[in-house]
């Protein structure tokens, strides 16, 4: 949406992005770009060009222009242009037409082939953070060698050391647990002797030719308990993802009695994505006071139907629990068509409230500030 579109107050957000993560360092082929627009493993041809989706329109919309060509300039052209200009270019000027205050970035996907969170953040503008993801810390810790009885000890110094490096630069945890055993989390704190018998069995499962992969639920728990512990807020993939996921085992209704079990800790849990259980996670960061929630990855992949789903989000969610966050991954437009798309449909949204006099302009303004930077600084302690 243009700026002169936007409410004031929304146009002029500096965005908090609280989850994303790097983009490819090189530039990329057709098919390359349109492996990085879907959450299949690769495009398909029996489904035609992904440019033929909700995101490929909105590529063309919203971010041919940032790149100097006319709006929705045929893919050709389009990655025609993007060769042009290269890589480093290309995501400097989509990453700086985001608009963003600061990044809070996943580094435990594929981090070795994308821009680290420095990088990205020289490359917005912004500050850039890290967040841990916890089955990623185990398995690093198991591939450097451990015993059953040792690992829930290794596990716990390894995370202390990450979480106190870099001057304060890592800010939260994530736990893919969806992907793995599910969210159907039992809510209480595993024992050591528990911990201990599930990794002889994961380590009795191993395969010397294959990367260490967790997938146990009392070591999904194990590891949440522990960031917990650490104070650091933890961030849970819920809904939609890659054909990894089992959908139906990532409800997050489903983490209710972990959730009610953790709130007395007081520190927060984010429901990431959450899409088509947006309104479900709208009624668990209602009624516990640790949990928060956002739409992120949905939000580029509706495209015009932004507006709806954020609308959607927020028929429960309080403004105080949502947050912005693009979950950008491979390719720089998806940061920018976070940004864009967002912005568009929360603009919508408090312009239908002023005109149903729901709120007024001042009320509009907050409540703008919240979603778009604000609830991010107070559930990750960051300055500003």
């Amino acid at each position: 949406m243009p700026t002169s579109e936007l409410l004031p107050a929304v146009a002029a957000l500096r965005l908090i992005d609280h989850h994303c993560h790097g983009v490819v360092p090189r530039d990329l082929s057709r098919a390359g770009f349109e492996a990085m627009l879907t959450e299949a493993e690769s495009a398909s041809p029996l489904g035609g060009s992904l440019f033929d989706t909700q995101a490929g329109f909105a590529v063309r919309r919203w971010c041919a222009p940032v790149l100097d060509l006319p709006r929705h300039a045929e893919p050709e052209e389009y990655l025609a242009r993007r060769e042009e200009l290269g890589h480093a270019e290309v995501t400097r000027r989509l990453l700086r037409a985001a608009g963003l205050g600061a990044l809070c970035v996943d580094t435990g996907h594929n981090p070795r082939s994308l821009l680290s969170p420095g990088e990205l953040a020289e490359a917005a503008g912004a500050p850039g953070y890290e967040i841990l993801r916890l089955e990623h810390v185990a398995e690093e810790v198991v591939e450097s060698g451990t015993s059953a009885r040792g690992f829930a000890g290794r596990f716990r110094e390894r995370l202390t050391e990450l979480a106190g490096a870099g001057e304060g630069r890592v800010v939260g945890a994530k736990s893919v647990a969806a992907y793995r055993a599910g969210l159907a989390l039992a809510p209480y704190r595993p024992g050591e002797g528990e911990i201990a018998a599930a990794a002889g069995r994961w380590l009795a499962s191993a395969r010397p030719d294959a990367p260490a992969r967790l997938a146990d639920e009392v070591l999904h728990r194990f590891l949440v308990y522990t960031a917990l512990d650490l104070g650091l807020p933890v961030q849970f993939h819920v809904g939609y993802g890659d054909p990894d996921v089992h959908l139906s085992r990532a409800n997050p209704a489903l983490l209710t009695d972990l959730l009610r079990a953790t709130a007395p800790a007081g520190v927060p849990i984010v429901l990431l994505h959450n899409y088509p259980y947006h309104r479900e996670a709208g009624y668990l960061a209602q009624v516990f006071p640790h949990v928060f929630a956002d739409v992120s990855l949905a939000l580029h992949n509706v495209g015009r139907r932004a507006g709806a789903l954020l609308a959607e989000a927020l028929e429960l969610t309080p403004f105080g629990k949502l947050l912005y966050a693009s979950d950008a991954y491979g390719l720089p437009e998806l940061y920018h068509l976070g940004s864009v798309l967002f912005r568009g449909a929360l603009s919508g949204l408090l312009r239908e409230g002023l005109a149903e006099d729901a709120w007024t302009e001042r009320d509009a303004g907050r409540i703008a500030g919240m979603i778009g930077a604000g609830n991010a600084r107070r559930v990750y302690r960051l300055p500003g």
